[in-house]
């Protein structure tokens, strides 16, 4: 998949409708993030792309992220806008229903003020949380929910 309009295509066959999440498929934070999110996603919402993978760099290539400059989780809504660091963590709680969408509070927290948080974290995730040596293999239940 070289071409933009081969990425538009790809997603309109195998995410229509969706909303993608772009995470580090090797940290184990983010596997646990990804784990609860498939778990309260009971409109079945989302879209799950590891960043490392081949669709994910073609994704963010599609944007116009440059992954080497962003460590972070991105949530994409195909044609509409995509967010990252904390924006991308509220605007996948507001998503979740409304249990979750309460998260949606912190947006009155400058991002100047809320990204440095997401960033110590980020920056400290595989000492905290730890890291694979791959990627996770979904179920065949969940398979379907991976791109």
């Amino acid at each position: 998949m070289n071409s933009q309009d081969g990425i538009a295509s790809f997603l309109a066959k195998n995410a229509e409708n969706k909303k993608i999440i772009l995470f580090d498929g090797v940290c184990n934070l983010c596997d646990s993030a990804v784990q609860f999110i498939i778990k309260n996603d009971k409109k079945d919402v989302f879209r799950f792309a590891a960043l490392e993978s081949e669709i994910g760099k073609e994704i963010c290539k599609h944007i116009g992220v440059d992954t080497s400059k962003v460590d972070s989780i991105i949530f994409y809504e195909p044609g509409i806008a995509y967010y990252y660091k904390s924006g991308a963590a509220i605007a996948i709680a507001e998503n979740l229903g409304v249990l979750w969408s309460w998260f949606s509070v912190f947006k009155v927290i400058p991002v100047f003020l809320r990204d440095p948080l997401y960033n110590y974290i980020a920056k400290n995730r595989y000492k905290w949380y730890g890291k694979k040596e791959s990627c996770m293999i979904p179920t065949p239940e969940l398979k379907a929910k991976f791109l």
